[in-house]
């Protein structure tokens, strides 16, 4: 189980070491650059000083290219790079490879600071994709699917945006803890349109309850109320992905923390359920120092994995530890301290219920893995071995 991210190194240093060799500090260090990154970059390319006039990090990802920010000689700018052939055959062997907005990529030629691409006006590639410090991954939600789908990288807090009206769904917000808790950053619940409520409070409270560990605002982005923690978490160059449903007010949201209507918005549609308005991943540089990254609307979030889940119901991973049994899958066991605890009154069965179709989601995304893996295995000792049959017909 992770400890609670209270940590103050789980955000970037204000102090972002040595780095001396970059072309532009400034400008790498408006996108997120540290001394910790520096340093990965020199792992990865086995290069010191490192090229840091060729690090991007990705801004909007497309099929086969990305937009990248670098830093030029007037600040950041945005250009479009290609995958190059070993990426592209990484991306083929495993889906979580494709680059994904957050990720920090190195490029396969020097970025003329002057503003123009290299090579007069052609594209530069994107040679490799540094490894990610955290990940919001979810399971793909097409039928048949077993593979991950990356939607956010190397975030440093991860957002569940909820809305406070028409209602909060604890349900969900349960759920989205459950992808920010194992994306490895930071989690914050933030609750929106509190202005829209009458005890926006006591609404707070209620949410924090299933939310351990984790902070939660209660805001208003339309008039600019409750926005001041964020933006701290900005102003300390934080990257912080927003991850909620559509109709959450994550392009309100995301329109007050960066300065800029970046972002059109859309009302609710009459049954009062969210339209689409963000149909891509993207990251936009907020004004004061950080970067936040928008993700579509989920309307289904397929767990990749249950690590996650005793840091969102700490109180039942807690209770477990009474039962009689080690084992215990919280049913019908005999000395369940779990189910004991419901009936006494003191954990709610609503957050059993939660508990268990989550663990059965996670354990039944496991197991699709792991036959897919064992596929995959077999069949490459199957081509393997009709490699060497042929290498050794006999005359």
């Amino acid at each position: 189980m992770h400890a609670p991210h209270d940590r103050p190194d789980l955000l970037p240093s204000s102090d972002a070491g040595d780095l001396t060799g970059l072309t532009d500090p400034t400008g790498l260090l408006t996108l997120g650059w540290d001394d910790t990154w520096s340093s990965a970059l020199v792992a990865a390319t086995d290069l010191d000083p490192p090229p840091h006039e060729r690090v991007a990090r990705v801004c909007r990802a497309g099929r086969g290219t990305c937009d990248v920010l670098v830093a030029g000689a007037s600040g950041p700018r945005t250009l479009t790079a290609d995958w190059s052939p070993p990426l592209r055959r990484a991306v083929a062997a495993d889906p979580t490879a494709v680059p994904a907005a957050g990720d920090w990529v190195l490029l396969d030629g020097t970025v003329d600071q002057g503003g123009h691409d290299p090579g007069d006006g052609a594209r530069p590639g994107v040679a490799l994709v540094l490894p990610r410090r955290t990940a919001v991954v979810r399971a793909q939600v097409a039928a048949g699917s077993s593979h991950e789908q990356v939607l956010a990288a190397n975030a440093d807090v991860a957002a569940v945006v909820e809305p406070m009206a028409p209602d909060v769904d604890l349900a969900r917000v349960e759920r989205l803890l459950a992808l920010a808790w194992s994306s490895g950053a930071r989690p914050v619940v933030v609750l929106t349109k509190s202005d829209l409520v009458a005890l926006p409070d006591a609404l707070r409270r209620e949410v924090a309850d299933v939310a351990p560990g984790a902070d939660v605002h209660a805001v208003s982005a339309a008039g600019d109320v409750g926005l001041e923690p964020l933006r701290a978490l900005l102003a300390s160059g934080a990257t912080v992905a927003l991850l909620g449903a559509s109709g959450a007010g994550k392009s309100t949201l995301l329109n007050a923390l960066v300065g800029t209507d970046v972002m059109r918005t859309n009302a609710l549609r009459t049954d009062g359920k969210g339209r689409h308005t963000t149909v891509t991943r993207e990251l936009h540089l907020a004004p004061g120092g950080g970067a936040v990254l928008d993700t579509p609307g989920l309307r289904t979030v397929g767990l990749a994995g249950h690590e996650a889940l005793d840091d969102v119901f700490t109180e039942i991973d807690e209770l477990a530890a009474g039962c009689r049994f080690a084992d215990c899958a919280h049913e019908h066991e005999p000395g369940c301290a779990v189910l004991a605890a419901v009936e006494d009154g003191d954990l709610p069965e609503r957050r059993l219920l939660s508990y268990r179709k989550l663990l059965r989601e996670a354990e039944h995304q496991a197991a699709r893995v792991d036959a897919r893996l064992r596929a995959e295995a077999a069949g490459r000792i199957k081509a393997r071995t009709k490699a060497y049959r042929r290498q050794h017909v006999r005359p």
